[in-house]
C-alpha cells in the first residue's frame, strides 16, 4: 500500500501545490487504485506519474467544495479514451450524483464503462474479503466526511525452506498448504498447512480526513492508524481563523494524531499563503506535539 499525493493545496491551485487529490495505490493487493478527492486538473497531475486511469476502481469524495470535485468530469471522460472499461464506483455526500450526472449530460460525455455513484451516510460503506472502509461526518462548513480504510489481516507467509527440508518440492500443493488445507503426499504422509504457515500478518490502517475543524469523529476514525492524513490549512498561531473557516491548524492536526495514537501523521491541504520557505516552520510546530509528522507536497509518495 502506497499513498501518492496528486494535489496538496487548499482552495485554489498554486504554482507549487495543486488542489486536493490523493491516490491510494493497491497495485499488489488488487491491481487497482483508489482516489480520494479529485480537485481541478487532477488528470493533469496524473500525467506526471505512472498512474493509469484505467486502473481506477473507486473514488471517495470527502465533500462538495470545488477544490475537491472540479476535476471529476474531465477525469471520468478521459478514462474512456485511456482503455478504462471496468466498473468505477464513486462514493460521496448527497449531491455528488447530481453534480456528476449533470456535468456528463450537459457536456454530452458518454462513458464506455459502468459508473456507480453511491451517496453515503455514516458507517461502513464498503467491505470485501480484503478491505473495510468506514465513513464518518466531520466538522466543516458543508457536509464533509473522513474515511478509515482498514486492510484485513493477511494469511501468514508459507515457510518454503521448511517444506523443502521435509522433502516437499514446490508445486500446486504449496497453494493448498498456504490456504491451511491438509494434504496427502504420494508417500502416504498427511501434512497440515498450519504447520508450514506463519502467523497472520496484521493489516494496515489508513485514515484520510476531509476538511474539518478538530472533532471527536476525526479522533475516532484515526485510532491506531498506521497513517493519518489530516488537513492543516493554517499555521499553529491562526487557530481563530481556522475555526472561523471550519479548518484546522498544524498543531490541532498533531493533537488529533497524538490522541488517536497513530503511527505517522501527514499534513496536507496547505494554504497558498504559506510559501516554500514557510513549510519547515509548519512541520516543526506540528512536531512539538507529534514528532512522527510529515508535510505533503505534490507527487510525494509514502509507503504504508
Amino acid at each position: 500500500m502506497d499513498i501518492l499525493f496528486l494535489g496538496t493545496g487548499a482552495g485554489i491551485p498554486a504554482k507549487l501545490r495543486n488542489v486536493t487529490s490523493i491516490a491510494l495505490k493497491l497495485l499488489e493487493e488488487r491491481k487497482s487504485i483508489w482516489l480520494f478527492d479529485c480537485g481541478e486538473a487532477t488528470q493533469h497531475q496524473i500525467l506526471h506519474t505512472s498512474l493509469k486511469p484505467r486502473k481506477l476502481e473507486k473514488i471517495f469524495i470527502t465533500h462538495l467544495h470545488g477544490d475537491h470535485i472540479f476535476g471529476l468530469p474531465g477525469l471520468l471522460g478521459s478514462r474512456s479514451f485511456q482503455g478504462g472499461d471496468t466498473t468505477l464506483t464513486i462514493y460521496g455526500p448527497k449531491g455528488i450524483k447530481d453534480f456528476i450526472e449533470v456535468s456528463l449530460r450537459v457536456s454530452e460525455t458518454h462513458l464506455q464503462y459502468p459508473l456507480i455513484i453511491e451517496e453515503i451516510s455514516d458507517g461502513i460503506i464498503f467491505e470485501d474479503d480484503q478491505f473495510v472502509v468506514e465513513a464518518a461526518t466531520l466538522d466543516h462548513a458543508v457536509h464533509s466526511y473522513g474515511y478509515r480504510i482498514t486492510e484485513k489481516d493477511r494469511i501468514g507467509t508459507l515457510d518454503a525452506v521448511k517444506l523443502k527440508e521435509d522433502g516437499i518440492p514446490p508445486g500446486p500443493i504449496y497453494a493448498k498448504l498456504k490456504n491451511g488445507e491438509s494434504v496427502y503426499l504420494e508417500d502416504g504422509r498427511l501434512i497440515h498447512g498450519k504447520d508450514y504457515v506463519g502467523p497472520n500478518q496484521k493489516g494496515k490502517i489508513v485514515t484520510i480526513l476531509g476538511d474539518t475543524r478538530p472533532c471527536e469523529n476525526a479522533i475516532r476514525l484515526a485510532q491506531q492508524a498506521d497513517l493519518l492524513i489530516h488537513e492543516a490549512t493554517f499555521a499553529g498561531d491562526s487557530e481563530e481563523m481556522a475555526h472561523n473557516y471550519f479548518h484546522s491548524t498544524t498543531i490541532q492536526a498533531a493533537k488529533v494524531a497524538y490522541e488517536a495514537n497513530v503511527k505517522n501523521l501527514c499534513l496536507t491541504h496547505i494554504s497558498s499563503r504559506y510559501g516554500k520557505e514557510d513549510w519547515q516552520q509548519l512541520i516543526e510546530e506540528a512536531k512539538t506535539i507529534f514528532p512522527q509528522t510529515l508535510i505533503a507536497h505534490d507527487f510525494m509518495e509514502v509507503s504504508i
